[in-house]
């Protein structure tokens, strides 16, 4: 894969590392460190203070940090399943431990359960990278109706994107966009400053009272839907393994990761609980809607929906790699491929390659004009793609491959992380689509 800047938002889970993985050189502690920090923190952190107010500020902040310490353990599976696989190739006389072969998800997937593991595991992660990039344009359009006072709806400003879209899928080098990515990130830090400044400023100014925030929903269906907007901000299953690979001392990953949730989970908490606390029952299902209209804020606004118009081809690129995957094992282009001409192969497989990408684009933005809302879209991704390649197949995976070694309690924590998963996945799925 080309190395194309970095992961821009929440949801972006990509089978290999957006940094320089496996190219001859090792990432350092703090290289490391920030790389799960971008591979992590995204757009949908602006979602959390919505599912603050619905869950209430005591039940969302328990839920993020249940969701935070679930999603460490999980992937801290991942790596021990990665490393049981890596002693075994070198008991068989693999010598090169530092590039095992077990490298992504699908792999894992592939060493528990055969071929249909490895279906499983990259379907999932095909439909989560496709959910993030509908998340994507939905948070876009919506930003976009905002700045604009609404003189038109969030759909046709998906839609009056798809040209600009479509050309910027068809650039050949992606770092060239990496800078965007950095930009959109800087925005969203300005974004969520300024939720904070609010909050501090009512606060002095005595405009609410703490006593008419919610702790805990009265309503039993907002903690799921909350649970799956936390779910939907921590997910980065998909990096695991690459981050993990590309350290120098990969003996140090898991205090690293540990460190690395434990700063993101107290952001996420206070984030939320700010944003709840200085709009209230008036928090929207993105908390930048929630902005005055002022020249800065409407900056930031703009500035981040330009950012992620800009990122956005990095966003699909890895659902690009496995379509262009499928069709150069196709036997239609297999066969231009034996053709002589060696300009016709090229101009064959440049077309097919310009249309599937403009396809994509189109398909996702229609897609993403069908979607009520950000807010539902993320916690409905949460809910269940994302609840099954973080919580369900970790615990599989586990169990398949260290079950024997593993003491009863290892294998109860096991099940019991596999089960809530499943359960999760059901009842937020009915959950989002009632309707909260």
């Amino acid at each position: 894969m080309e190395d194309y800047g970095g992961k821009t938002t929440s949801i972006s889970l990509l089978e290999e590392s957006p940094v320089s993985v496996g190219t001859g050189s090792r990432a350092s502690t703090v290289q490391t460190l920030a790389n799960i920090v971008v591979s992590i923190v995204g757009t949908g952190v602006l979602g959390l203070p919505f599912a603050f107010r619905i869950a209430g500020w005591l039940a969302g902040s328990i839920g993020v940090m249940v969701a935070g310490l679930a999603s460490y353990y999980c992937m801290l599976l991942l790596v021990k399943c990665r490393d049981k696989l890596a002693s075994e190739e070198e008991n068989d006389g693999d010598s090169d431990t530092d590039s095992p072969n077990t490298k992504t998800y699908g792999d894992l997937g592939y060493e528990s359960m055969g071929t249909t593991g490895r279906f499983i595991a990259e379907s999932l992660i095909f439909i989560a990278q496709c959910g993030g990039s509908v998340a994507y344009l939905v948070f876009i359009g919506q930003n976009l109706q905002s700045v604009s006072k609404g003189h038109l709806t969030f759909s046709y400003y998906i839609l009056l994107l798809v040209p600009i879209e479509i050309g910027l899928s068809w650039i050949r080098s992606l770092s060239s966009l990496a800078p965007f990515s950095i930009f959109a990130d800087i925005c969203n830090v300005l974004a969520m400053g300024i939720v904070i400044k609010e909050d501090v400023q009512q606060a002095l100014n005595g405009e609410f009272s703490f006593n008419d925030r919610t702790a805990i929903t009265s309503n039993i269906s907002g903690l799921p839907f909350a649970a799956g907007m936390a779910v939907f901000c921590f997910e980065g299953f998909g990096m695991t393994l690459a981050l993990e690979g590309s350290m120098r001392d990969k003996t140090t990953f898991p205090k690293l990761l540990a460190r690395a949730f434990a700063v993101i989970t107290l952001l996420y908490v206070l984030f939320g609980f700010f944003g709840y606390m200085a709009y209230g029952d008036e928090t929207k299902d993105i908390v930048t809607l929630n902005l005055p209209r002022n020249w800065w804020a409407l900056a930031v606004q703009i500035g981040m929906c330009l950012g992620l118009i800009f990122t956005f081809p990095i966003m699909v690129h890895p659902i690009n790699e496995i379509i262009e995957g499928r069709l150069k094992n196709n036997k239609w282009f297999q066969k231009a491929d034996n053709n002589n001409d060696s300009y016709s192969t090229t101009r064959i497989g440049k077309f097919g390659k310009y249309v599937s990408r403009a396809i994509l684009v189109v398909g996702l933005a229609v897609l993403a004009s069908f979607v009520p809302a950000f807010s539902v879209f993320a916690s409905f991704v949460g809910s269940t793609v994302c609840a099954l390649i973080s919580f369900v197949l970790p615990s599989i995976f586990h169990l398949k491959l260290l079950g024997s070694s593993l003491n009863f309690w290892q294998r109860a924590l096991d099940w019991f992380i596999l089960s809530c998963g499943v359960l999760f996945a059901a009842y937020g799925t009915y959950n989002t689509i009632v309707g909260v």
